[in-house]
C-alpha cells in the first residue's frame, strides 16, 4: 500500500538512494534536506517525478506535514563534517529527533532512526551484538556524533514508552556506494579517488583496524525490511559481517582500479575504534535480512562510478 513518507537527510548519499526505493514502489516522498552534506545532484533525476517533493529544511525546527513513515536520516555521517560544527551536530541529533518524534506521535507515523555502530564506540566485545552498551569515549572528538546518536536511541524508545510512538532503530556500518561525497573523508572514497588520481593511498597507523563493509543497496533493503517488520522496536544491527584490515581494503582498491600508487602510512587517529564487526544474527530472525553484495564486487560498482565523476 502506498505510504506518505518523509526521509530527513534525503539529498545525502544514503538518503538519495532510500528517496529512489521509496518512489520506485509508489510512495509519495518528501526529502527534508538543509544540504549541508547532501546534494541536489542526488536527486535531480527525482524532481520530475510528481510523487517527489524536495524541501530544503534544517531538522533542528519543528516541522509539519501528514506523512505515515518518517526515515530520520539527517545528520553529517563522516568525521571531517560533523567535528566540522560539533554542536550543530549534537544539535541535529538531539533536536532533530525530539522534532522527528513529535511530529510522528501527531501523525500516529512510524518513524525509523538511522542510528550507527559508532554508539559501540571503540568495542570490548567483537563481534558487535545489539546487547553490547559501547565503549564510548563522551569528551573525545567523535563523541559529539557517537553520544548524539546514542542519545537520539534513548529518545526513539522513551518517546515509545510514555507516548506509545512505533518506533524503529537501525545500526548502520560502514556504508558506501554511489553518490558518496569526494571531500567526506570516508576511507572507501578516500582511497578510490587516490587511486584515479595516482595519488598515496593514506593508511593512518599500520593499517591493522577492522571495518565491516556495507554496499548502500544493501543497506536501503534492510532498512525497508526493518519500516515493514510489525512488532520490533530493534535495535538492530544492519551491516555486512565481512570483516576487512584498513590496509586489505587498501590493496583492494589498488587492484581493481589498476593503480600504480604507492600506500603510506601516517599516525593513527586518535579514538579511533580499533575493530568493528557486525554481528547480524537478529537481522536474519527479526526480518529475514543479510547482505548479498560482497566487498569486491560493490567496490567494482563504486569505482566505476567515482571513474565518471573524477
Amino acid at each position: 500500500m502506498s505510504k506518505k513518507v518523509l526521509v530527513t537527510g534525503g539529498a545525502g548519499f544514503v538518503g538519495s538512494h532510500l528517496c529512489d526505493r521509496l518512489a520506485r514502489e509508489g510512495h509519495d516522498v518528501i526529502c527534508l534536506d538543509n544540504l549541508f552534506t547532501g546534494s541536489l545532484m542526488n536527486i535531480e533525476h527525482l524532481r520530475s517525478n510528481p510523487r517527489f517533493s524536495f524541501v530544503e529544511y534544517d531538522v533542528q525546527k519543528p516541522f509539519v506535514a501528514e506523512v505515515d513513515w518518517i526515515f530520520n536520516l539527517a545528520c553529517p555521517a563522516s568525521p571531517p563534517h560533523y567535528q566540522h560544527d560539533p554542536v550543530a551536530t549534537v544539535r541535529t541529533n538531539v533536536l532533530g529527533m525530539l522534532n522527528m518524534l513529535d511530529l510522528a506521535k501527531k501523525n500516529g507515523a512510524r518513524i525509523l532512526q538511522a542510528s550507527t555502530s559508532e554508539i559501540y564506540g571503540d568495542p570490548l566485545v567483537h563481534p558487535q551484538v545489539e546487547s553490547y552498551w559501547g565503549n564510548v569515549n563522551p569528551i573525545s572528538r567523535r563523541a559529539c556524533y557517537d553520544e548524539g546518536k546514542r542519545c537520539a536511541e534513548t529518545l526513539c524508545f522513551d518517546y515509545h514508552r510514555e507516548f506509545g510512538v512505533d518506533v524503529r532503530v537501525v545500526r548502520i556500518f560502514n556504508t558506501y556506494g554511489s553518490r558518496m561525497a569526494k571531500d567526506d573523508g570516508r576511507v572507501v572514497s578516500n582511497f578510490i579517488l587516490q587511486a584515479l588520481r595516482g595519488e598515496d593511498l593514506t593508511v593512518y597507523g599500520d593499517g591493522s583496524y577492522t571495518r565491516s563493509f556495507q554496499y548502500v543497496d544493501d543497506l536501503i533493503e534492510g532498512m525497508l525490511r526493518m519500516m515493514q517488520a510489525e512488532n520490533f522496536t530493534g535495535p538492530v544491527n544492519i551491516g555486512n559481517p565481512g570483516e576487512f584490515t584498513i590496509l586489505e581494503l587498501a590493496q583492494l582498491v589498488l587492484e581493481l582500479t589498476g593503480s600504480t600508487s604507492k600506500i603510506i602510512h601516517l599516525p593513527a587517529v586518535e579514538h579511533d575504534p580499533k575493530q568493528r564487526k557486525a554481528d547480524i544474527a537478529l537481522a536474519k530472525e527479526k526480518l529475514s535480512w543479510e547482505p548479498t553484495i560482497q566487498l569486491r564486487e560493490g567496490l567494482t560498482k563504486t569505482i566505476e562510478y567515482f571513474r565518471k565523476i573524477v
